[in-house]
């Protein structure tokens, strides 16, 4: 399993928004999905599922969530193992990061990716060899 590119659930999330507030970023977010070889993993299935339900004011519907579940049967998804939780908190623990931003950047490095799209870290930093982009700075 290998990809060009990971996207954090943000990403997931503003390609599915039906808020009107959303509606420049849920095109750039449709691009992504449409344009990059990416992946993902269980992690940011999770965490789109938990913010799509808690957050009401998205708009994504039980449809937008099963068409994201679709998604992932088409791409690259990484399961949570005990090796990539090793992995996250080596990361953790050198770059001062959350353990969830961790986790998502160990993920991506184990599948090959080279670039992390997400408006969750510093954009430009590399942790690793993979840079993180905000596409909607």
């Amino acid at each position: 399993m290998t990809a060009e590119v990971f996207l954090d659930s943000n990403i997931l999330l503003y390609a599915c928004s039906a808020a009107a507030d959303d509606a420049e970023k849920r095109v750039i977010a449709e691009n992504l999905i449409l344009e990059t070889n990416f992946a993902f993993s269980t992690q940011v299935i999770q965490e789109f599922t938990a913010n799509a339900l808690r957050k009401k004011t998205l708009g994504i519907s039980e449809n937008g969530i099963d068409a994201m579940l679709e998604l992932s049967t088409q791409v690259p998804v990484l399961p949570i193992t005990r090796e990539l939780l090793v992995s996250a908190n080596t990361l953790r623990r050198q770059f001062q990061i959350s353990n969830w931003d961790a986790s998502i950047i160990a993920a991506g490095l184990e599948l090959g990716c080279h670039t992390l799209y997400s408006e969750d870290l510093n954009s430009g930093q590399v942790y690793s060899g993979i840079r993180v982009i905000n596409p909607f700075q």
